[in-house]
């Protein structure tokens, strides 16, 4: 157990990012009916900008606000500007343009920063927790427990606030909703506020784990995917048990021999696994 013990370890870590991205993902689903195909780009974005504030050599609180302010602003964007004018199409359309979106915003980056791949360093990895000699930086425990943290907040965002009534209506019926007088847009906006900071946090995360990539960081809306739906796109904490569990399996993949080059494909196996249960809750709904 002990040799697989540094493997854990390390998932542990990837997995609450994967975790964080899916509740990330699960917020916005049921709130307007959406698979923002999006996250993963705006985090890479977030990230590049954190990176670009420390370069200049800026307070790291200043990096991660400007992260967080970036994804939190796009996100916003889209919601307000262009996913209204979607509204009454089919959830496949509204969720395939923001893969529109994501390529637009990879793009972007790719150009500015280049496809030089990086690595954001965060003052938590200077120190950790260690276990039978194995050493658990500060950055992956915080990851852990923001996934935990954030999974309890939203929990209660939408269950007890008015905010998350509105929102679990809305997932319920939009159109019976606006009828009612539910100002749709306004819950949208929030629902997309969320799901940005969500990405935010997850890019500064994943550029600190694994390194700082557009294309690595969008793609990681893959994983996310896959413990959204093995939690139905409803339950927030089957979502964040998936995650975790995603990144435990990724990691441990490198042990098995002959597959550790394609480790990275564990998160796309667990989709396709999980497809059946997305379209069995399609139907029902």
């Amino acid at each position: 157990m002990s040799d697989y013990l540094p493997f854990l370890v390390s998932g542990l870590g990837l997995g609450a990012v994967y975790a964080l991205s899916g509740v990330g993902l699960v917020v916005l689903y049921r709130s307007s009916g959406v698979l923002n195909f999006a996250f993963g780009a705006l985090g890479a974005i977030g990230a590049y900008v954190a990176w670009s504030v420390l370069q200049a050599g800026q307070p790291q609180a200043l990096a991660w606000a400007a992260a967080l302010a970036t994804a939190m602003g796009l996100s916003l964007a889209y919601g307000r500007l262009l996913a209204p004018r979607l509204a009454q199409r089919d959830p496949i359309v509204r969720s395939i343009a923001t893969l529109g979106f994501a390529l637009m915003v990879m793009g972007f980056t790719e150009w500015f920063w280049g496809e030089q791949p990086r690595r954001l360093i965060l003052p938590t990895d200077a120190d950790g927790l260690e276990f039978a000699e194995v050493r658990l930086t500060y950055t992956r425990v915080l990851g852990l427990a923001l996934a935990l943290a954030m999974m309890a907040a939203i929990g209660l965002l939408l269950a007890r606030t008015r905010t998350g009534l509105r929102m679990r209506a809305l997932a319920n019926d939009r159109d019976l909703s606006a009828l009612l007088g539910l100002r749709v847009l306004h819950v949208d906006t929030v629902a997309w506020v969320l799901s940005g900071a969500f990405a935010g946090v997850c890019g500064l995360l994943l550029a600190n784990f694994v390194r700082l990539q557009a294309t690595l960081l969008t793609f990681l809306v893959i994983p996310a995917f896959a413990a959204a739906m093995l939690g139905r796109l409803n339950s927030l904490p089957i979502t964040v048990a998936a995650g975790i569990a995603i990144g435990l399996l990724e990691a441990l993949a490198i042990t098995v021999p002959g597959f550790a080059p394609f480790r990275t494909s564990v998160p796309f196996m667990v989709a396709l696994a999980a497809l059946p249960f997305f379209r069995n809750d399609t139907r029902k709904a």
